[in-house]
C-alpha cells in the first residue's frame, strides 16, 4: 500500500492553523490528523468540532483524520462528522460496545478506525478488523505532542501486517507518537503506511520542507524494505 504522511497539527501554531496545515499539505501531507483530548482519557485538553469545522471551511479538499481520545466517543462521534470528519478513529480502551461505537461512525458517512496504546495488546482488535478502514498504533502514551517514539509498537506493526494477510483484510496501518526522520524508517520496514508526525513537521524551520524530507524518507525506507 501507499506510503502517506498525516501531518499532525497538534503541533502547529493554533494562531495560523489553516496556513501552517496548508504548508504541511503542500509539502506532501496527504492526511490531516486532528488530536481531540478531552482531559479525562488523557491529560490533555486541546480541541473540538469548532476547529474541525474551521479546518474543514479553509481547506475543502483536506482528508480530516479525526483521533478521538476521549471518553464516551459516541456522544460525539455525530459532532465531529457534522463538522466535516472523513475518518474517526476512536480508542479501543475507551469504548464499552466497540463494533457499535465503529458502525455508529460508519453510519454518519465516515470511515471508522480503531486505535491501541502502548500497553493494549493488538489481539483485543481480531473482532472488528473487519469493519475498520484503519488501526492506528500509538507509539507514544497519548496525550502529548513530541514524546519519545516507544519501539514495542514496531512488534505491533509487524503482528498487524501478519493478521491482516491470514484473513485477508484490506485495513491500513497507522503510526502515531515519535515518528521522525530517525525513526520513519524503521516504522515503515515494520508494515506501516499512515505515518503521523506532528513535532518533525512543524516543530522548527520550513514546515513544507520537513513534510516533503520525511515523507521522501519514508518511501526511501519502502522501496528498500521492498
Amino acid at each position: 500500500m501507499a506510503i502517506e504522511l498525516a501531518p499532525s497539527i497538534l503541533s502547529a501554531n493554533f494562531a495560523r492553523l489553516g496556513e501552517d496545515a496548508k504548508a504541511a499539505l503542500d509539502g506532501g501531507g496527504s492526511v490531516l490528523h486532528v488530536d481531540v483530548m478531552d482531559g479525562h482519557f488523557v491529560p490533555n485538553i486541546t480541541i473540538g468540532p469548532p476547529v474541525v469545522a474551521s479546518l474543514r471551511k479553509a481547506l475543502p479538499n483536506a482528508i480530516l483524520d479525526c483521533h478521538l481520545m476521549i471518553e464516551n466517543p459516541d456522544d460525539f462521534i455525530p459532532a465531529f462528522a457534522e463538522a466535516g470528519a472523513n475518518w474517526i478513529a476512536v480508542h479501543q480502551e475507551a469504548c464499552v460496545h466497540l463494533n457499535r461505537t465503529l458502525q455508529l461512525i460508519e453510519s454518519h458517512g465516515c470511515k471508522p478506525a480503531v486505535v491501541i496504546n502502548p500497553a493494549t495488546p493488538v489481539h483485543t482488535l481480531d473482532e472488528v478488523l473487519d469493519l475498520v478502514h484503519h488501526v492506528l498504533v500509538m507509539s507514544v502514551n497519548p496525550g502529548f505532542g513530541g514524546q519519545k517514539f516507544i519501539p514495542g509498537a514496531l512488534h505491533k506493526i509487524k503482528t498487524l501486517v501478519e493478521v491482516r494477510e491470514s484473513l485477508g483484510l484490506g485495513f491500513r496501518i497507522e503510526v502515531d507518537g515519535g515518528v521522525s526522520l530517525e525513526t520513519v524508517g524503521e516504522v515503515v520496514r515494520a508494515g506501516a503506511e499512515l505515518l503521523v508526525a506532528g513535532n518533525a513537521v512543524f516543530g522548527k524551520g520550513d514546515i513544507r520542507e520537513n513534510a516533503r524530507k520525511l515523507l521522501q524518507a519514508a518511501r526511501s525506507a519502502a522501496l528498500t524494505h521492498a
